[in-house]
């Protein structure tokens, strides 16, 4: 038995479903990086197997694939980086917080 497009395609909707989830109902800044990156791997899923099922000795989807993982993990860095400024300011990671800080 072998893996078809169907397969890799609904794990990929499941995982985006996690993460609109995940982005919809948390209100912590960690759960919500947490569910962007899920739906990043969705997207990143998605590309993979289309280039795999779709056009099998080319390399295009798996260049995509770096070119996101590579911006994913610019995101995360800026967006640790602001969650440790909100930290210190109001020692919480709460987004309800982010709206109160002021220069």
């Amino acid at each position: 038995m072998s893996v078809g497009l169907t397969q890799f395609l609904g794990l990929s909707a499941l995982l985006f479903s996690i993460g609109i989830f995940g982005l919809l109902t948390r209100r912590n800044a960690v759960g919500l990086l947490m569910a962007t990156e899920l739906i990043l791997n969705s997207v990143n899923l998605n590309l993979v197997a289309f280039n795999r099922f779709v056009h099998p000795g080319a390399m295009n989807g798996q260049i995509f694939t770096l070119f996101t993982i590579t911006v994913a993990a610019g995101e995360a860095t800026v967006a640790l980086a602001l969650v440790v400024s909100l930290f210190r300011a109001k020692r919480s990671v709460m987004v309800e917080d982010i709206n109160a800080m002021k220069w």
